[in-house]
């Protein structure tokens, strides 16, 4: 029964020491890419409340966000996820819906502009 106990602290430190690493990790990527000085703030806001509760993202924002990159986008959806505020929120829609609003993205800006 004692060894029962020491394995359930052990998958626990484990679990949180995976949680502190993954926390720094996306901390060094969004540090080295400087992905928070790449996008302006209002469209932050506006990518980050389509993407934790809904509406769309304007053309402008769309450019602003392909120009941050996935990798920070990625970084910065899961850092967001990692705040406590958002404890509630299930990380697997979030990142489902922060890739959908990527590919969106990313289908606007490569499409051809109709001609007028």
């Amino acid at each position: 029964m004692a060894s029962l106990n020491v394995y359930s602290v052990l998958v626990v430190l484990f679990l949180s020491c995976g949680a502190v690493m993954a926390t720094k990790e996306n901390d060094q990527i969004i540090k080295k890419n400087n992905c928070e000085t790449k996008m302006g703030l209002p469209c932050v806001l506006e990518a980050f409340t389509t993407i934790l509760e809904a509406g769309s993202i304007s053309n402008k924002c769309f450019g602003e966000l392909v120009v941050l990159g996935k990798v920070c986008h990625s970084a910065l959806v899961k850092r967001t996820l990692e705040n406590p505020i958002f404890k509630d929120l299930s990380a697997t829609t979030i990142i489902a819906k922060s890739i959908q609003t990527w590919n969106n993205c990313l289908a606007l800006i490569d499409s051809p502009s109709p001609s007028t």
